[in-house]
């Protein structure tokens, strides 16, 4: 008899696994506290989990194989994995146990140890979803002195012949960046996003409450977008293609108080869950803009495909090749504790107080609101990345360690010191202004640096810059903004930095 265990982020039922039924195979999965109380996550993301990892269970069922799945509530649950695991072996006298490559580096270590421990063999096949493999970010920059990750997105573009013509890019460019930058004013229309089936959530929802495990967020039950198939996964792939792709990538960058979606695809949860892989994403979109190109430009496309097989690829593989020293990066040295208002969104900076009631509604919040609203501003107040590091993991629906951090310690806080990103994504009130309409109903004056009415991300930016200075004397993209700082009347940049140490020591009263 075999035992293979099935993590909750596993859910990939064309998986090699699946092929063949088996029954001296018998699959295992499990609803613990270890997973749901490492960190204080959002009420809908362990919904959204469970949820999927019930749907699964019943899928991989259908198919004729034999499931043994904990929930949480029952009375055998040890709330642990391996403990779980050995109940389990003991139970079938397993012979063998197989589990699947884990994509957080403590899971990782978890299951390899344990695995040492077992009396009888064991193995670990990889899952069968990524593009790349783990050290192939790590061999493809050997002996480079920097990474840069548009040379690993062409890489991945020419071996996959993604968007390419006779070994060129569609399109004469590889990357359609400066396409992506417009400010949505409430044309084109907004489609509604895409929602599945109605799923029985509430029962999840009393579930935790009664086993006592402490979430953040609320939960809407009738406004549930988190697929709980690959069935419904794949419809919302359909509904992006048909209603969201042809303006995709011109606002992409776009924020907006009316709107949450915008023209996002939110697939995030489903591929980091891995119920659609990203090469069957990409392809999907990819047909189906070859299909209609007379209606969608090139850039819409080449924007997503960035995200799926660009940005994403190449966080996994920062992350596996700088764990585990990669959770302990503080560059900067910022140790500042984070707000308050980002568990309550009490606020009255309107950019921070949507961005954050949005998340906290939602469980959900796009790239540019995660990078430069709520991440921009736990830069520039010096917050300690763990602190940071522990809210976004905690709060997004799609937050697995192993892309959120390299996001967020990486691009986000630059704690890395430029690992991931080549300058620090800081930004004053202008960058904010240009992409949404979040300054147009403030209380705090856009244009101002210093005064009661002044936005606090302008003080907190020319501060920033003049605090940490000496970590990017030496970098070539930061040197205008260090020229620009240098030319601030000594006066004025201590009126600057008076205003924004008030901000940085009651950040709640702002």
């Amino acid at each position: 008899m075999k035992v293979r265990l099935i993590l909750g982020d596993q859910l990939n039922l064309n998986h090699s696994w699946f092929d063949q039924i088996d029954d001296s195979v018998c699959y295992v999965m499990m609803e613990v506290r270890q997973e749901t109380d490492y960190v204080k996550h959002h009420l809908q993301k362990v919904v959204a989990f469970f949820n999927a990892m019930r749907h699964f269970k019943s899928a991989v069922e259908n198919k004729g194989h034999r499931i043994h799945y904990f929930k949480l509530d029952n009375p055998k649950n040890k709330q642990s994995i391996t403990e779980n695991l050995n109940q389990i072996i003991g139970q079938h006298e397993a012979t063998h146990f197989e589990y699947q490559f884990p994509d957080e580096y403590r899971l990782d270590l978890e299951l390899n140890q344990y695995c040492k421990t077992l009396s009888i063999s064991s193995s670990v096949i990889g899952s069968e979803h990524f593009m790349t493999s783990r050290l192939f970010l790590t061999e493809f920059f050997e002996g480079k002195k920097q990474l840069v990750m548009e040379f690993f997105y062409r890489r991945i573009r020419k071996d996959f012949n993604l968007l390419m013509k006779a070994g060129k890019p569609l399109g004469g460019l590889w990357n359609f960046d400066k396409n992506n930058r417009n400010k949505w004013k409430g044309e084109p229309a907004i489609p509604q996003p895409f929602k599945g089936a109605p799923t029985s959530i509430d029962a999840l929802e009393e579930l935790l409450k009664k086993q006592g495990v402490e979430t953040l967020g609320t939960l809407d039950s009738a406004n549930f977008l988190y697929p709980a198939t690959r069935e419904e996964a794949l419809l919302q792939l359909d509904y992006f293609n048909q209603h969201l792709l042809k303006y995709f990538g011109h606002y992409q960058d776009a924020m907006h108080t009316q709107e949450l979606n915008l023209f996002h695809s939110r697939l995030s949860f489903a591929l980091n869950t891995k119920m659609v892989s990203p090469l069957e994403v990409v392809n999907s979109v990819i047909d189906y803009y070859y299909n209609n190109e007379e209606t969608i430009e090139i850039s819409q496309v080449e924007g997503f495909v960035r995200q799926i097989i660009g940005w994403r690829e190449y966080m996994r593989g920062i992350y596996w090749r700088e764990m585990p020293n990669y959770a302990k990066k503080n560059v900067l040295d910022n140790q500042n504790s984070l707000p308050d208002f980002y568990w309550t969104a009490k606020t009255k900076m309107n950019c921070l107080h949507h961005s954050i009631q949005n998340s906290l509604d939602h469980a959900y919040a796009h790239h540019i609101q995660r990078l430069m609203i709520t991440g921009n501003f736990a830069l520039l107040a010096q917050i300690n990345p763990d602190e940071v590091d522990q809210w976004y993991l905690g709060v997004y629906a799609d937050a697995v360690e192993w892309v959120q951090m390299p996001n967020t310690r990486g691009m986000s806080q630059w704690a890395d010191g430029g690992i991931v990103a080549t300058k620090p994504y800081v930004s004053a009130a202008a960058y904010i202004h240009k992409m949404s309409n979040y300054c147009d109903d403030c209380q705090y004056d856009k244009k101002k640096r210093v005064g009661d009415d002044a936005c606090p991300f302008n003080s907190l930016y020319w501060n920033f810059l003049d605090d940490k200075k000496e970590h990017f004397e030496k970098n070539n993209r930061m040197a205008m903004m260090l020229r620009l700082l240098e030319k601030i009347p000594a006066a004025d940049l201590a009126e600057i930095k008076k205003r924004a140490y008030e901000i940085i020591n009651q950040p709640d009263a702002f």
